[in-house]
């Protein structure tokens, strides 16, 4: 297999931009990369298959991955199972429930407006087959006031699924504070966590179904997991049939080496995340007294104090977001918003939840700090950003309206 030196790495990442996009994705940490390697070069069994040696060593670290993921958030082995990413877990969980509950005579959902696209592609199919949709709304700040939510569940209601970590902005949910309004009228509470785990302490015992990311905590992509709670795990129905693989619930064979990456990642964050964050929060504040001290024109939308340390969404005014990008794009990476909705012309459906406005909206950018970013890479963003806004906050630029 052919491998880059380190020395090749090393120029190759100097012609690159500064990387700040890391909601939409984290880098392959590369102590996790050493874990996967051996299930990468050599002879793999097929974790299902356990008559024979290769086999049963494929199974056993597939359980160790299992083990980990279900460690970082307090669960058992058990109650985890691997999907392909969030959005199969977000499928998984929210159809299987309504598809093992519907003869209980409970029919319908409550979620919010800032959802993940996933969760509000699958709301809006529920609710074409006739189940009960209810939004509930975030105030200013982002944030999903408790006594609201509790107002939008009642006895039929199956489920109440709302985000741990908006993608976008960055915003953390009371969820034990909303799990429990759901559980106090017999719903289940499902969280879409894939922006939380590996970012701040999540606990099992805050809700009762959860959708996990590797890639969004420096593992592979193209694998994810589906927690949930014991109890629950014989009312779910499958999406997927087949072999009957991950108990049933998930049939296909596992990814030996994207499920040992994704353990890998869990272990690292379960002893890193504290620190990591802190480091975080400083660069965060670094860069932001920057552009303050440059006399930068910005706001921050959504709530500052309850937000993961790596994100900032902030407003430009007078500056097409677009145009922004375009202007940096060879210097920074950036984002306007979720990566699932980077082809879409239509302005963010999370900012606009915030109250914000068409024009604010299409005015702002998403900025993901992470693992890598240095100080150094937080003055070169904010020296690129400082000269790209006044520029064209001079002429007044819109980014062409184009399909791209």
């Amino acid at each position: 297999m052919l491998q880059r030196s380190a020395q090749e790495r090393s120029s190759l990442e100097t012609l690159l931009p500064v990387y700040l996009d890391f909601q939409a994705t984290t880098p392959l940490d590369q102590r996790v990369l050493e874990r996967m390697l051996p299930f990468l070069s050599g002879p793999v069994g097929n974790p299902h298959s356990t008559s024979h040696l290769h086999g049963v060593s494929a199974s056993k670290a597939v359980e160790a991955a299992r083990e980990q993921i279900a460690a970082l958030i307090g669960a058992t082995p058990e109650e985890i199972v691997f999907t392909s990413g969030a959005t199969e877990a977000n499928n998984l969980l929210i159809r299987g429930a309504f598809q093992g509950k519907e003869s209980a005579g409970k029919k319908s959902m409550v979620t919010s407006s800032a959802e993940h696209k996933s969760i509000l592609e699958i709301a809006a199919r529920l609710g074409a087959s006739g189940s009960d949709v209810r939004m509930v709304s975030i105030n200013s700040e982002g944030m999903i006031e408790p006594d609201q939510l509790a107002a939008a569940i009642d006895d039929t209601t199956t489920l109440v699924s709302i985000m741990a970590v908006n993608n976008e902005i960055g915003v953390v949910q009371p969820l034990a504070e909303l799990a429990n309004k759901a559980r106090s009228r017999g719903a289940w509470f499902h969280t879409d966590a894939a922006q939380a785990i590996g970012k701040i302490r999540v606990n099992a015992t805050d809700f009762d179904m959860a959708s996990i990311s590797s890639h969004k905590l420096y593992g592979p992509a193209g694998i994810g997991a589906a927690f949930m709670a014991r109890r629950l795990r014989k009312r779910i129905e499958p999406l997927l049939l087949g072999g009957g693989q991950e108990g049933g619930l998930r049939s296909g064979t596992l990814p030996v080496a994207l499920c040992v990456g994704f353990g890998a990642a869990c272990e690292i964050a379960s002893v890193e995340m504290e620190k990591e964050a802190f480091r975080l929060l400083e660069l965060r504040d670094q860069f932001i007294a920057i552009l303050r001290d440059r006399g930068v024109a910005f706001e921050i939308n959504g709530s500052l104090k309850r937000r993961i340390a790596g994100n900032l969404n902030i407003y430009f005014p007078g500056v097409d977001a677009e145009a922004l990008l375009m202007r940096v794009r060879n210097t920074i990476s950036l984002s306007t918003g979720s990566a699932c909705t980077a082809e879409s012309l239509e302005p963010s459906h999370v900012l606009l939840a915030l109250g914000l406005g068409t024009e604010r909206a299409e005015e702002s950018v998403r900025i993901g700090f992470g693992r890598s970013t240095t100080a150094a890479e937080i003055l070169i963003a904010a020296d690129a950003l400082t000269k790209a806004v006044a520029a064209l906050a001079k002429v007044g630029y819109k980014a062409p309206n184009m399909e791209r």
